[in-house]
């Protein structure tokens, strides 16, 4: 006995409307339908089987044209019949309706998800389309010049070649298409891509709490634009920085590690499904920064890829390798590694990555464990000392706090009790009692 999954489908008798699950497959990763067995995966024996053997396959050639495997199977409980389903490499159709096998589920594409799914069964990527009406000399001389100095720098393209013209420099790029310039160079060098892209800028908000927004900005322009004017407001604005000093010379130092910032920025510019219509948003808290961009992860992989050393698969290909010549990213993948390195080396615990529905999200977290912190939290001067001794030793218990504040056992029991039930910043490890022992939440 098995249950429905990703590639697996009970019907109980043959309904014609099934061809709409036999074209989802097709669309999808193929998969098998069996005909005659009920949801949990049991026989319920087909009585016209011998019949259907014969019209399933003729009905899926004329109606969705494509060929079909179907087998007869007979058991003590009866007969069901299997239909085995490829894959196709090219787009298959249901009198014009586009199905698609989704998780357990089959969905018609249709607007943004129809277009996607056909370019990619063509070999093409959203941001390589051409677009009509629109040439090299609209584009913003400006951002030819910027990218000009950086991608000299980088050496990542020779010096003749950024010695040409605009037009030249487009094709070196393969920003297009026959006659036609493709969507990525107006993302990255026209004044106003939101003239053609829906939601093709940046938001920016600083959150009290998910509620309460206090301030937010918008960011607009091309990529290259987009890229360097977030930087600066965030690190101007949004994320604080502290001033010391070494001699004479002023020095400051951000909350977080500016290069792992725009590491992930880049990487939500780079990687942002732009036909989704959403903005790129940024979320700025007291006690974490979260970066959100509309997009799928690849074919196959998880969170737990993207951990893991992996190649580099761009969602626009086109879009990353401009970004590329031009110094601002690597091309192996790197991006998420070299994010947790630095958080690291800053003393921040490794940036967290999910995705939810149709978006991924990077979250930064600060070091809330020091003095300064962890008083605005509301903690008293003996907790803040106990936190600060946790963190230099890894745990505490009832006698280390009694010794190393000067206070009874019922104090530091009581203190030690709001660090766990009302601040939540320590957990217990191990029974309450004398053996109880305190360590920093989530270590």
């Amino acid at each position: 006995m098995s249950s429905e999954s990703q590639n697996i489908e009970f019907k109980v008798t043959w309904r014609d409307e099934y061809l709409k699950w036999i074209c989802g497959f097709a669309n999808a990763y193929g998969g098998t339908i069996f005909i005659g067995k009920n949801d949990t995966g049991n026989v319920v024996d087909l009585k016209d089987a011998k019949k259907l053997l014969e019209e399933i396959p003729n009905k899926v050639r004329d109606t969705l044209g494509i060929l079909v495997d179907v087998n007869l199977h007979q058991t003590d409980q009866g007969k069901f019949i299997e239909i085995l389903v490829e894959q196709y490499p090219y787009p298959v159709n249901y009198k014009g309706q586009y199905h698609y096998r989704s998780g357990s589920t089959k969905q018609e594409l249709k607007g943004a998800a129809l277009n996607k799914f056909l370019l990619q069964k063509k070999g093409k990527r959203w941001d390589g389309v051409p677009v009509p009406n629109v040439s090299t000399k609209d584009l913003k001389q400006e951002t030819f010049d910027f990218f000009r100095k950086r991608a000299f720098r980088s050496q990542r393209i020779d010096e003749e070649s950024l010695a040409d013209s605009n037009e030249h420099l487009i094709e070196n790029l393969q920003l297009k298409e026959g006659n036609y310039l493709k969507r990525a160079s107006i993302l990255l060098f026209h004044p106003n891509p939101e003239k053609f892209i829906t939601g093709a800028y940046i938001k920016i908000g600083f959150f009290e709490r998910d509620s309460d927004l206090r301030f937010q900005d918008e960011i607009h322009g091309n990529l290259f634009e987009q890229i360097e004017k977030t930087t600066e407001l965030l690190f101007t604005k949004y994320i604080k920085a502290l001033i010391s000093y070494e001699g004479l010379n002023r020095v400051e130092t951000y909350e977080y590690p500016k290069e792992a910032i725009r590491e992930a920025l880049l990487n939500a510019v780079a990687h942002k499904d732009y036909s989704g219509g959403a903005p790129i948003q940024i979320s700025v808290y007291k006690d974490k920064f979260m970066i959100w961009n509309e997009g799928q992860l690849p074919e196959n992989w998880t969170i737990e890829t993207l951990l893991d050393k992996h190649s580099s698969k761009p969602f626009n290909p086109d879009i990353a390798n401009a970004l590329f010549r031009s110094g601002y990213i690597e091309s192996w993948g790197r991006g998420i590694s070299k994010m947790t390195e630095q958080c690291f080396n800053f003393g921040l615990p490794a940036p967290l990555f999910f995705f939810k529905s149709s978006g991924f999200w990077v979250e930064f977290r600060k070091d809330i464990y020091n003095h300064n912190q962890l008083k605005d939290l509301g903690l008293n001067e003996r907790q803040i000392k106990a936190v600060l001794f946790v963190k230099d030793n890894g745990k505490i218990n009832n006698s280390d706090y009694q010794a190393i504040n000067d206070v009874s056992k019922a104090t530091a029991t009581r203190d030690l009790t709001e660090l766990v039930e009302k601040f939540k910043v320590l957990d217990r490890s191990g029974e309450v009692g004398a053996g109880t022992t305190y360590v920093l939440i989530g270590s």
